[in-house]
């Protein structure tokens, strides 16, 4: 059987196009947050780090701000597309490095910035990485976190993991906003924070950007039809198998 990161390697290498454009990542309300905020930003902004950077779209909005970028992601494939999106765009400011989040490759206090989207979820040691982000961060640096939320119902985080899983082998968890905030803490980092929307899954543009088997969009489907009352209000299910999930953006500094 195949390892975990076997697995991320599998379901990613050959997608890197779909992530690049897909809409989900593409865009969102936390981008936009993140334009935002980053427009506002007064610290130091020599250096970003992105981890799980995939095909860039953090790290494209990172570099509007910081002098250089440096794009982290397990798979080789995302970061080549990453590479070749940014000579298209004609920057040189966003530099990629092949590693896992938990064995960051870099010196100590090397980075203003550590930020992470979508890719949280796929980590097999959500601690580990977080003392990572604070080991090369720089005094008074900061940490930007964004990911699914899991729910704080048992019953509707069963269906949510539930989902992910089958779409995805690769998932290992979303984490709840306590989760999260005790993770942080245990790293050395005070959430300053936190903030959250809905996002909405097209479910035939979620199964394709996967390449999902038939019989596992089947199942699916199955899984939403067949889910109590309360996980169906809670995750919005609609008639063509849709639904509806939270994403978490947590704004960190070090202790």
């Amino acid at each position: 059987m195949p390892s975990h990161d076997q697995t991320v390697h599998a379901q990613f290498d050959p997608r890197s196009q779909r992530y690049l454009a897909s809409s989900v990542h593409a865009a969102g309300l936390d981008l936009a947050w993140v334009e935002d905020w980053l427009q506002r930003y007064e610290g130091a902004a020599t250096a970003a780090l992105d981890i799980g950077s995939g095909p860039g779209h953090l790290s494209f909005r990172l570099m509007t701000r910081f002098e250089s970028v440096c794009a982290v992601d397990l798979s080789a494939s995302m970061l080549q597309t990453l590479s070749e999106e940014a000579t298209r765009r004609g920057t040189a400011r966003i530099r990629t490095q092949v590693a896992r989040a938990e064995s960051l490759p870099f010196a100590d206090a090397s980075f203003d910035l550590v930020a992470t989207r979508y890719s949280a979820h796929h980590w097999l040691d959500v601690p580990r990485a977080l003392q990572e982000m604070r080991r090369v961060l720089r005094q008074g640096g900061q940490a930007l976190v964004l990911d699914l939320l899991g729910d704080d119902s048992p019953l509707v985080d069963t269906h949510l993991q539930a989902l992910e899983l089958i779409r995805d082998p690769s998932h290992v968890r979303d984490y709840t906003t306590a989760e999260w905030n005790a993770h942080l803490r245990a790293a050395g980092f005070r959430t300053r924070q936190f903030v959250s929307w809905p996002l909405r899954l097209e479910f035939q543009p979620w199964v394709e950007r996967m390449a999902v088997p038939t019989e596992l969009v089947t199942l699916l489907r199955t899984l939403g039809t067949r889910a109590p009352q309360e996980v169906r209000a809670q995750l919005k299910f609609e008639t063509d198998g849709s639904f509806s999930v939270r994403t978490g953006l947590f704004l960190a500094e070090a202790d």
